[in-house]
């Protein structure tokens, strides 16, 4: 039942239609609307707050014009994210066509956010809507802020760079890629542990609170993204594990199957924006080949932009999330 739908004394369901749908194909249903308008929120508590404006690192995410969600991550010295009040986030970034996220971005336009420290494993998320974008940085209204437990976060810590690092003074170019990539991104692909994802409830968000766009982390082993290349272009297949039953990635992509995809080369700084049209997989022979997988998600990809040293920082070795090492030895007893 959507908030459209339900009788006025009823409290507005804080998820939509489809992250409705799959909260119900798995028994939670129920459950979800009664958490859900005491677990999403339309502010940012202290604690939120205080993990955002500590932060060296920001994700993002935005449509553009044919309804493509990107994802993207920014960096500045820690306190470049301000929260001047629970419904405002600042944000000391500059528009910019060489970010994908960044040069979509204008007053009104919906933008979802996420703060991760990795070495922590700390998350919230706060999707909202573009107050101001200028020389003075981002200015986000919140629509809908909310928490993520540590779950699959592989710890590492940032580094600014060494003076021998520093960046040249005039960034690389972009490297448009297209649908094919390119044997540098493929390798990357292949070794990471960690992607995000940027989807959106629809191609044209309205301003319900349920509706926008927003971006997810997600972790696994080195490798946990299957590469495929065949004659149709390359897909990207990966494990979905056991969640907060919320389904906003999974949801949103019910209803708006795009997908925007983020991978951060943690030793070069570098980014690679993949644009995605996604399935879901639920069968058991699709799952198999990651232990815990619930389901899997698998992406055609559209399109790739690399961005070398997009970065001021580099990261220090990863610590793997406790939860693969167990839900390896659970496969194994099973298999017994």
């Amino acid at each position: 039942m959507t908030a459209a739908t339900q009788p006025l004394d009823m409290a507005p369901d804080a998820f939509h239609a489809g992250e409705q749908a799959l909260q119900a194909r798995v028994g939670v249903r129920e459950r979800m609307a009664a958490a859900g308008p005491m677990l999403l929120r339309d502010h940012m508590p202290d604690q939120h707050r205080e993990l955002f404006e500590r932060l060296p690192t920001l994700l993002l995410a935005a449509l553009d014009a044919a309804g493509q969600p990107w994802a993207t991550m920014v960096a500045g010295a820690p306190g470049f994210v301000h929260t001047p009040d629970m419904r405002r986030m600042q944000i000391n970034v500059q528009p910019g066509a060489a970010d994908p996220v960044l040069a979509l971005l204008s007053s009104g336009s919906p933008v979802g956010v996420l703060g991760l420290e990795p070495h922590t494993r700390r998350r919230n998320r706060m999707n909202g809507r573009v107050a101001a974008f200028n020389n003075e940085g981002l200015a986000i209204d919140v629509v809908q802020s909310f928490g993520n437990c540590p779950k699959y976060i592989q710890a590492r810590e940032p580094l600014a760079l060494a003076p021998s690092q520093a960046l040249p003074p005039h960034p690389s170019a972009p490297q448009p890629l297209g649908p094919a990539l390119d044997a540098a991104t493929l390798a990357l692909l292949a070794r990471s542990d960690t992607l995000f994802i940027a989807s959106a409830s629809a191609a044209r968000p309205g301003l319900a609170r349920s509706d926008g766009v927003d971006i997810s982390h997600r972790g696994g082993e080195p490798g946990f993204v299957q590469v495929a290349q065949t004659e149709q272009g390359i897909t990207l297949s990966m494990p979905d594990y056991p969640g907060n039953q919320f389904f906003n990635t999974l949801g949103n992509l019910a209803q708006h199957p795009l997908a925007g995809l983020l991978f951060v080369d943690y030793d070069s700084g570098g980014l690679l924006h993949v644009a995605a049209e996604t399935e879901l997989l639920w069968d058991a022979a699709a799952c198999a080949p990651w232990p815990g997988a619930l389901r899997v998600l698998r992406f055609k990809v559209l399109e790739g932009l690399w961005r070398p040293h997009a970065l001021p920082l580099r990261w220090t070795a990863p610590v793997a999330a406790p939860q693969f090492r167990v839900m390896r030895e659970r496969a194994a007893v099973t298999a017994l």
